[in-house]
């Protein structure tokens, strides 16, 4: 990490030099406030410690200066107690905390540890807006988990092939969507990609929509239309929930896989067609044939080659990814300007289940998007379940209704432990400085075991 220190004041430059100089970290010092907007303007850093009143060039400018040319450096101002209130006119300007002269090793190493982990976590939202810049226009399977990875590589592969394919994972995982990129990568990606749910139709009207029929073949077929099956020729055909199938459905399913040719309903005219298919499952499948619910010999028609898609709580760490993925696409298809997700959002969102998968994810995002008022997603955006609020629970041992300090406790409580003690984090999620937090803590004699 790359921190730049700047006083005017030597025996403080070379105090601070000498505490942060004993951790991993690769210190520049300016002994003045030009020499210091110089370095910044010359080189990037992760962090700047500056003195508040110095010649020329002072503390503010020096912070005006980074938020304009590298607002994700976060930026700490050194002030004596004279000036405390200018510090914290400082941080409502943008300044990430301040730290008072003399110093206190120990108050200075955790102030530079919590503004070095909100940078690291600004420079991680950085980093996945780039990725999915990369991916604007395309249809993308988005994953940074080294196994989901793999099958998505594995995918690509056979795409090229005409090999027909079974895709399994809990629903929510983004089965169509991996089927839609199967799709892109193959030689058919310029025919059509059509895609059915098996499950949501009757036997007569799947029927109907897979082989289409002829004209007057039942009461109000006026005129022929091709099913999707005649549609997806030359192109690929997305059978999802394909075991809902019924077992005469799969036998006509069957013949026009072995055949390459189908009748419409209604019709005795065979027709030709050239179609790869592509099979959808929230279901145990080997399960399903073991049991005589679907046909082996379909079974072994399609699962040419087999993906599984693992839920989204097996990999967590494609949430911060997709929900940013998922920011952009939501906020510019209703047209709103909400650009950013609060870091604390985050982790709750990384603390979730997600027994929807892929899916849930998406519609929690959109709903942020729809609750944000101030161009981020924030935790009180979240539903009341997802931020488990503890407060609302509370009782005294009276079991009466809990008082309005009693709140303020267990709240103030709940997002230190959230935060995990960090408390320039906490203060930030509880919308007061950190100077009041302190006061809270100290008046409600919280300790670090209550947190």
């Amino acid at each position: 990490m790359q921190i730049l220190i700047i006083d005017d004041e030597a025996v403080a430059l070379k105090n601070l030099h000498h505490i942060l100089n004993q951790e991993d970290y690769q210190i520049t010092t300016a002994g003045s406030g030009p020499e210091g907007l110089q370095a910044l303007q010359q080189s990037d850093f992760d962090l700047v410690i500056t003195d508040l009143k110095m010649e020329q060039v002072d503390g503010m400018q020096i912070l005006d200066y980074s938020r304009s040319h590298r607002p994700e450096t976060c930026v700490i101002m050194i002030t004596g107690h004279a000036t405390i209130d200018s510090a914290i006119e400082a941080m409502r300007a943008g300044a990430f905390h301040y730290i008072t002269k003399p110093f206190r090793i120990d108050e200075v190493r955790k102030v530079v540890n919590d503004a070095l982990e909100i940078h690291s976590l600004r420079q991680e939202n950085i980093h996945l807006k780039e990725i999915i810049a990369l991916t604007e226009g395309e249809e993308q399977f988005l994953t940074q988990d080294p196994a989901t990875q793999r099958i998505l590589d594995s995918a690509k592969q056979i795409a090229t092939s005409q090999a027909n394919i079974i895709i399994s994972g809990e629903s929510g995982t983004g089965k169509e969507l991996m089927a839609r990129l199967i799709h892109q990568h193959s030689a058919r990606r310029k025919h059509d990609f059509v895609a059915v749910n098996c499950g949501a139709f009757s036997e007569d009207l799947l029927s109907n929509e897979l082989f289409g029929h002829s004209k007057g073949a039942y009461t109000g077929a006026t005129e022929s239309r091709p099913g999707l099956i005649e549609t997806a020729n030359n192109g690929t055909l997305f059978l999802d929930e394909v075991t809902e199938m019924s077992p005469a459905m799969q036998v006509k399913l069957l013949r026009v896989i072995q055949e390459g040719e189908l009748r419409r309903v209604g019709d005795t005219q065979t027709r030709q067609v050239d179609v790869r298919y592509l099979a959808a499952t929230n279901r145990d499948l080997q399960e399903a044939v073991a049991t005589g619910r679907f046909r082996q010999d379909l079974y072994y028609r399609l699962n040419v080659m087999h993906l599984h898609l693992a839920p989204l709580r097996d990999r967590m760490g494609d949430v911060p990814l997709l929900a940013h993925y998922f920011l952009k696409r939501h906020s510019q298809y209703i047209d709103k300007s909400v650009g950013d997700i609060d870091p604390m959002t985050l982790a709750l969102l990384e603390q979730h289940n997600f027994p929807g998968n892929v899916r849930e994810l998406s519609n929690l995002v959109e709903r942020g998007i729809a609750l944000s008022s101030g161009g981020i997603i924030e935790p009180q955006h979240l539903p009341m379940s997802l931020q488990q609020l503890q407060p609302v629970a509370v009782q005294n041992n009276t079991q009466k209704p809990a008082t309005l300090e009693q709140h303020e406790i267990a709240y103030i409580r709940w997002v230190l432990q959230q935060t995990r003690g960090n408390k320039s984090q906490a203060a930030e999620i509880l919308g007061i400085d950190r100077v009041s937090l302190w006061r809270k803590i100290k008046r409600y004699q919280l300790s670090d075991q209550d947190i």
